[in-house]
């Protein structure tokens, strides 16, 4: 398996350039850079041909592949609002994520489908959400492009059999999962989520999570969770799982670039061997 990181693993503001740097220097394979706000760093929406391939070729100059493509975004504008003007802005930032990708040569891209709240019923967020995906599937398939179902704390897709009925719904050769390691540790096992969605999984994110803690404060380092590593290997090994593990954490305050070189070391050990002695 690659080891990834993501763009927001550095502080705000840092260049590509300087954040390849680091992330090779690190011992990165990959970074995963994020569809960011106008006037951001890196990709946006504003950005152009010419600019993500400047941005592909610099990578490249660093030894640094490019895997996927995550975005923000989508929480201000869910596929599944109410608001069709809303919708609409949702499938726009998705139909760039695709462009963008194609363009640098990436296979999937991050998309957090809907969200449940009081507004808007669990229900009508499945329906709407699947709704616009299939308007942007087209687009994936014409540019080899997976959309990579996230599951994130949205109150929606709360179960593995859930998320496979709902990408299998979806009828795409491009319509996969994006599985998140540490998200799923507040209401399930990632060992058992792996080996149920199988072979949607088209790229995984790592984070650790300490479940004592119970809320956002409870994401903590790679190892120092209540994540069992051992078995997320093993799982990932039996639906043979061979591409980025691409770590999602923030930058540590006191020194904020150690952040990526720690969890390098810790990506060393989580990948280790597919099936490790028992101790």
């Amino acid at each position: 398996m690659l080891k990834g990181i993501n763009q927001w693993g550095f502080p705000e503001g840092t260049s590509l350039d300087e954040l390849f740097h680091h992330a090779k220097l690190a011992g990165y394979d990959a970074v995963e850079l994020n569809l960011n706000p106008f006037g951001g760093i890196g990709l946006t929406m504003e950005s152009t041909p010419d600019e993500a391939e400047a941005i592909l070729a610099l990578a490249t100059k660093h030894g640094i592949k490019l895997r996927s493509l995550s975005t923000s975004l989508l929480w201000r504008a869910p596929l599944s609002a109410t608001d069709p003007a809303v919708r609409a802005e949702g499938a726009a930032i998705v139909t760039k994520q695709i462009e963008l990708a194609s363009l640098l040569g990436l296979d999937t891209i991050l998309v957090v489908p809907g969200v449940v709240n009081a507004d808007n019923p669990y229900d009508e967020c499945y329906n709407q959400s699947q709704d616009e995906i299939r308007k942007l599937l087209p687009i994936a398939e014409q540019h080899g492009v997976y959309i990579g179902i996230e599951n994130v704390w949205n109150k929606f897709l709360l179960s593995p059999l859930e998320m496979n009925r709902y990408i299998d719904e979806l009828d795409s050769p491009m319509a996969a999962v994006y599985f998140d390691v540490g998200n799923i540790l507040q209401y399930g096992y990632p060992e058992q989520w792996i080996r149920i969605l199988g072979h949607r999984i088209k790229k995984v994110h790592v984070k650790d999570f300490n479940t004592n803690i119970g809320n956002g404060a409870g994401f903590v380092p790679l190892l120092s969770g209540n994540v069992n590593w051992r078995e997320v290997r093993r799982a990932l090994h039996e639906i043979s799982y061979n591409d980025t593990l691409t770590a999602e954490l923030s930058p540590y305050a006191a020194d904020p670039f150690q952040m990526a070189y720690d969890t390098s070391r810790q990506l060393d050990i989580i990948i280790g061997s597919p099936n490790p002695p028992q101790e």
